[in-house]
């Protein structure tokens, strides 16, 4: 019981953070840049208790890290109003990245963490050691996955905001089948590859080469390479 305490908690307390945190993020820029919609509802806050959604930021993460060692997940949406932002088309670019901005630094911090206690100390440093460790593979991932530049995904907001009118419209447009498209490169295709005895492992190829780059980076910035 003390053991899958300690492996829950690990990994549970870096994903509810990284996956709040980053929309927490989101509304405070937003603000910033003009639009109070999440202020006034009480959504700019570091709380984490203010976004979790139960299913999306606890259940799913863990369960999916001890069944397949892949995070993914989600906290309440921070409504963002991006007409009343000041500079709309600009400041949408700012806000989108200021959720995986914020995924790097934490990424970066628990780095730092890691390097500075010894697991060897007892079960508290063991602890930290092993939180960190999650901290750092779970902000990666999620920074990267939303910097895949599809709608409503960070990074299709910043491709809209950055791309000629002529590309970022029809770009746009693929936002309300832009989940279902994802969920099913993700997960339908590796399914279908397995009854067919083919790998389809899309997130893998995706995801991998670029979170692997990134956290290397994050080793040899925190001199822990």
């Amino acid at each position: 019981m003390e053991e899958w305490i300690f492996r829950v908690t690990a990994v549970a307390f870096p994903a509810i953070l990284a996956i709040t945190l980053h929309e927490a993020a989101h509304g405070f820029v937003a603000w910033r840049l003009g639009d109070d919609t999440a202020y006034r509802l009480g959504r700019v806050t570091f709380n984490p208790l203010r976004h979790i959604d139960p299913l999306g930021t606890v259940v799913l993460p863990a369960l999916m890290y001890f069944t397949t060692g892949f995070v993914f997940g989600w906290a309440k949406p921070v409504p963002v109003n991006f007409g009343r932002l000041n500079h709309p088309r600009r400041d949408m670019v700012w806000v989108a990245l200021a959720g995986p901005g914020t995924n790097f630094l934490l990424a970066v911090a628990s780095a730092v963490l890691w390097g500075l206690v010894d697991p060897q100390n007892g079960v508290a440093e063991a602890w930290l050691r092993a939180m960190s460790e999650v901290s750092i593979l779970v902000n990666v991932i999620l920074m990267v996955f939303n910097l895949i530049p599809l709608p409503p995904l960070d990074g299709g907001r910043v491709a809209v905001g950055v791309l000629p009118n002529m590309l970022a419209y029809p770009l746009s447009r693929v936002e309300p089948y832009g989940m279902l498209i994802l969920m099913g490169a993700f997960f339908l295709l590796p399914m279908l590859g397995r009854q067919i005895g083919m790998d389809l492992s899309v997130m893998h190829w995706v995801l991998g080469p670029p979170v692997d780059a990134v956290i290397g980076f994050i080793q040899t910035l925190t001199g822990n390479d």
